[in-house]
């Protein structure tokens, strides 16, 4: 039987920033104020997450989820839930649509996680489309329904177009959008995207890790990796990190693979490296849609393993509002579902 996940990564050094002992921030009473680890204290923002894990039984484990655009959609989204939220994630991130066009529903889905299922929700807040007042106006609204992590991100440029150009009032980098949040006060965790693989858009790599380290400059607590397979790229990104004196909590991006041709599009667009052998066993199983989930599943749950080996912080999973493919790398992994949440007794 596989052992539950640990670590062995050392505590983040909060109070470089000014931020005071995590511990002592005040959590949100109500819906979602819910001790999710052994210890029964209450963990909601991304410091009091990643602040120490070394006295709970588990790695903080993390799910990102999209909103769907029909009623289906959203019944298939809640299934998926209804069996993730059994693992007890430290938290489900929800995405910001392309342009602002679910900003409402993000929010909306927050609220209905942590509510629902008294499990944190962090929302994705991006550039695109908005004003800097329009931007606090949203943080404004996070603040006031109780939201406690935001996921500041630049945003991708809208379609049809080559370059991210900011409206008129508007910010330009996620840096900036990590300032303004700081600039309502530290209340709010705040996450941002890191890039092992290097940004698209990015002249070279030294660049973007400048890039990145603006980022963690203007206040952000912690960093989520772009999706990645081979993991030597991401070791490398960490040590470059560290040697930048970058030393907030960096937390790999995990999306495992359910179907060759879509993760295909999904790894160019980004940026992301398929190792060849990988690539080789999913084409060779392509028209089995089950022997092609469990080449993507068992090459996920290695790849988790020698993380977990390496001492990373956590792990945050890419769900595609599906369920099937995280559950059997957690149950791998030795992170059972709760009996008393998923009622087996």
């Amino acid at each position: 039987m596989s052992q539950p996940l640990t670590s062995t990564h050392e505590t983040p050094n909060w109070g470089d920033r000014g931020w005071s002992d995590p511990v002592d921030r005040p959590a949100r009473s109500g819906a979602g104020a819910v001790g999710l680890w052994s210890t029964g204290e209450t963990m909601r923002t991304l410091p009091e997450i990643y602040c120490d894990t070394s006295s709970v039984s588990r790695l903080p484990v993390s799910v990102e989820i999209f909103p769907p655009k029909t009623s289906d959609g959203d019944q298939a989204l809640f299934d998926t839930l209804d069996l993730l939220v059994t693992y007890r994630p430290a938290f489900v991130s929800c995405t910001y649509g392309a342009g602002g066009s679910t900003r409402d529903r993000t929010l909306e889905l927050c609220q209905e996680i942590e509510s629902r299922y008294d499990t944190v929700a962090m929302a994705h807040l991006t550039c695109v489309g908005s004003t800097r007042d329009e931007l606090l106006e949203w943080i404004s609204r996070v603040r006031d329904i109780g939201i406690c992590n935001i996921m500041a991100l630049r945003g991708d440029p809208p379609r049809g177009t080559d370059s991210f150009a900011a409206v008129s009032g508007g910010l330009e980098h996620a840096n900036q959008l990590v300032d303004l949040i700081r600039s309502q006060g530290d209340r709010l965790g705040v996450g941002v995207a890191a890039y092992p693989e290097v940004h698209p858009e990015a002249v070279n790599a030294a660049v973007d890790l400048e890039n990145f380290k603006r980022k963690i400059d203007a206040g952000a607590d912690a960093a989520f990796t772009q999706l990645f397979y081979i993991n030597e790229n991401f070791l490398r990104f960490r040590d470059r990190c560290q040697a930048e004196g970058i030393s907030v909590p960096l937390i790999p991006g995990i999306m495992p693979i359910t179907g060759y041709s879509r993760i295909q599009r999904i790894a160019s667009l980004c940026g992301a490296q398929i190792p060849v052998e990988l690539a080789k066993r999913l084409e060779a199983v392509q028209d089995d849609r089950e022997a092609e989930l469990a080449v993507g599943v068992d090459y996920a749950i290695e790849q988790c393993r020698e993380l977990i080996s390496e001492g990373v912080p956590g792990i945050h999973f890419y769900a595609l509002n599906r369920s099937q493919a995280c559950a059997r790398i957690l149950d791998a992994l030795g992170h059972g579902a709760s009996p008393e949440l998923s009622g087996e007794h």
